[in-house]
């Protein structure tokens, strides 16, 4: 079955179109999730809409309503939204090219495949994917999902191209207020020697398959020995070890062993010690004075 599609329409640059279809480029049903039940029946609990003076309500009796002062709202029907029409309902138009991977990642949000729309589109559709890949550009245009428009970017991708729609800049939060008191600092040259060093030793490629989510599977391994009547045992999270200081730290990780413990100073030989002169009760012989 093919995977349905979030969206049809245009995409179109000056006065070239194609027909495309835009699909999600990810899925969270995978994810466990869990439903509510009543700790004694067990039976699932279904959320339904409350009015404060009329106790239970249908959900055909709800109207959406835009709070434009404390607790004053002005009522908008669907014939409200179907008015506000805009060119971006059906056609993504290309507005501009930017550099690739000059967007803030900050700014980036949903990710998209977008196809052509028939064999009719194809032709369309892979001069622009490859027009897009030899300039080395991301096109900036807008489209309506879910009844808002959002600014997306346009890029190739294998042999389709890829979409990705951005925040608005009044969503991104500025770093003044969490980064304004971290100073600049002068790390020292050793230091920041060993913390290079450690970055490099530990370089590679990066394969999503490499970084599963721990959580989700140790999560499910739990569910099937409770489904097995066994009681799930989890390993408890390693204690950490003894404080060290940063150089230490630094050196300890680059010879990937393991980071020295704070010790006690180490006593001396019996040999190189003092003998102690003792008396005929045991305690030490008073000292002589000078």
């Amino acid at each position: 079955m093919a995977p349905r599609a979030s969206w049809k329409g245009y995409l179109r640059l000056s006065l070239v179109s194609c027909p495309v279809r835009l699909y999600p480029a990810t899925s969270s049903s995978e994810r466990i999730t869990f439903n509510q039940l009543h700790k004694k029946t067990h039976n699932r609990i279904n959320m339904k809409p409350v009015d404060p003076e009329l106790g239970l309500v249908e959900r055909s009796d709800l109207v959406k309503g835009y709070e434009y002062e404390d607790k004053k709202y002005i009522i908008i029907e669907d014939t409200d939204l179907e008015s506000v029409k805009i060119e971006s309902n059906h056609t993504m138009n290309i507005e501009a090219f930017v550099d690739d991977g000059s967007v803030d990642v900050i700014y980036q949000d949903a990710p998209y495949y977008l196809a052509p729309d028939g064999a009719m589109a194809e032709e369309t559709f892979i001069v622009l994917r490859d027009a897009l890949r030899r300039a080395g550009k991301l096109a900036i245009a807008r489209l309506v999902l879910s009844s808002r428009e959002r600014v997306i970017t346009i890029g190739p991708r294998e042999t389709g191209m890829f979409v990705c729609t951005l925040r608005n800049p009044n969503e991104v939060r500025g770093t003044a207020e969490y980064f304004g008191n971290i100073p600049v600092g002068n790390p020292d040259p050793e230091m920041l020697q060993l913390a290079e060093a450690l970055i490099e030793q530990k370089r590679t490629t990066f394969d999503p398959k490499n970084y599963e989510d721990r959580y989700e599977i140790a999560l499910m391994q739990m569910i099937r020995e409770k489904l097995k009547g066994h009681k799930p045992i989890i390993a408890a999270a390693p204690e950490r070890g003894n404080v060290i200081n940063l150089m230490d730290a630094l050196k300890a990780s680059l010879s990937q062993t393991k980071p020295p413990a704070k010790s006690k100073p180490k006593a001396e030989p019996a040999a190189k010690r003092p003998a102690k002169a003792a008396t005929t009760s045991g305690k030490p012989a008073a000292k002589k004075k000078v």
